[in-house]
């Protein structure tokens, strides 16, 4: 093994360390626990909604004899896509630049193989989602981390663009954001369009928005999340249902690129090479069959707004500082000491699981996820602030 290769490795191991080191401690010993508060990831705490079910169960029977045949991006998956996407964004979406993928994680893999070579530096904005680096690395790509400044986590376009050289290839974009649930609007993703439109000039290459959009459909306040899609040609976006569905077991998702770039067409045949040299990243035959179905339907999304909106509030109270979240399952708090591990970990003594913000690169915080339930909620209120109490000697 050459030293690069071995360097390599070890990055990949490192950027994953956190998240291995939670999800075999506290989590490991409590996620099962019925009487734990569960806060640590987007998992469902309650039964999955009966309509999904439902269209799993009427798609399941065999129609003909291909039906659970080996399936690529199949055209009526293809078509309720670019549907659903030119109902959104008002542009016209061809079908052809759909590619369907075995979830959110294989869309970015796919992406990220597809438009980096050896070399090409990446940049992503921190905090992340935690296998963002670990995913541009094995593309061959160097990760460039930008962080956002707590408490507001604001896009800062001018930091991106003064990041900006000869080898960067693509900026990946999480709109709304996960972890802090912000969502950027149309001005700060003109901006970016601009910035990279001018920089792409600059460097004599196009420079990619890669935009992740599994939370687009989960906002409050009757906000809209907008695609940078809308406002610049080069961009892809990457999605997965497990999201809006909360069933992320079931892994149904697909990138696609706007009918606004120009070389589409010469995309569609290096993308489906990609999914194949990615393990055959394709989604099952029968979540694509039960497509047309599952696009129509979404978990509660005012049930977590009003989680949101009870715990948030009664965090504050306790004198956590905690953000207000535009969209997706999670708010951040900053822990009263700057080990958020260590925390946690009293946290979990206490019965309640959050994800430390050290998985996320946001040190001294911790995520929340507003999946867990309403009487988890009311049972982990008083638990907060317990172990707050405990933490600060009783203050």
């Amino acid at each position: 093994m050459t030293t690069s290769t071995t360097r390599r490795r070890d990055r990949l191991h490192q950027s994953i360390a956190p998240f291995l080191s939670f999800f075999s401690g506290p989590f490991a010993r409590l996620n099962q626990e019925p009487d734990v508060a569960n806060f640590a990831v987007g998992n469902p705490q309650e039964m999955p909604l009966p309509a999904y079910v439902d269209a799993l169960q009427r798609n399941v029977s065999p129609r003909d004899k291909d039906w659970f045949a080996y399936k690529l991006s199949e055209p009526a998956s293809q078509r309720t896509v670019a549907a659903t996407l030119t109902s959104r964004t008002g542009m016209d979406w061809d079908p052809r630049d759909v590619a369907m993928t075995n979830g959110g994680f294989a869309a970015i893999a796919v992406a990220l193989r597809t438009l980096v070579e050896p070399g090409d530096e990446v940049l992503f904005l921190s905090p992340p989602w935690f296998f963002y680096e670990i995913l541009i690395l094995a593309a061959g790509g160097e990760p460039v981390r930008l962080a956002l400044e707590p408490p507001a986590f604001d896009l800062d376009v001018d930091r991106i663009a003064a990041a900006i050289g000869p080898r960067t290839r693509a900026v990946l974009v999480n709109s709304p954001h996960n972890p802090t649930g912000r969502i950027y609007p149309p001005g700060a993703l003109t901006a970016l369009a601009d910035a990279l439109a001018d920089s792409s000039a600059r460097i004599g290459h196009p420079i990619w928005i890669l935009s992740d959009e599994p939370y687009n459909r989960i906002v409050f306040d009757g906000l809209t999340a907008h695609s940078p899609a809308e406002f610049y040609p080069h961009t892809v976006i990457t999605y997965w249902y497990g999201k809006t569905l909360l069933s992320p077991g079931q892994r149904i998702g697909f990138l696609t690129v706007p009918p606004t770039l120009p070389e589409r067409a010469a995309l569609r045949d290096e993308i489906f090479m990609q999914q194949i040299a990615a393990g055959y990243a394709f989604p099952n035959a029968l979540l694509q069959h039960a497509l047309a179905d599952l696009e129509r339907l979404s978990i509660d999304i005012g049930a977590l707004e009003r989680r949101r909106d009870r715990l948030v509030p009664a965090l504050r109270e306790m004198g956590y500082e905690a953000s207000m979240p535009e969209g997706t399952f999670y708010t951040m708090a900053r822990s009263p000491i700057p080990d958020d591990a260590a925390f946690a970990e009293t946290l979990a003594r206490h019965r309640v699981l959050v994800l430390p913000g050290n998985v996320v690169e946001a040190p001294g915080w911790f995520r929340v996820s507003l999946t867990a339930s309403d009487e988890m909620v009311e049972a982990g209120i008083p638990r907060f602030a317990a172990a707050r109490r405990e933490t600060m000697g009783g203050r």
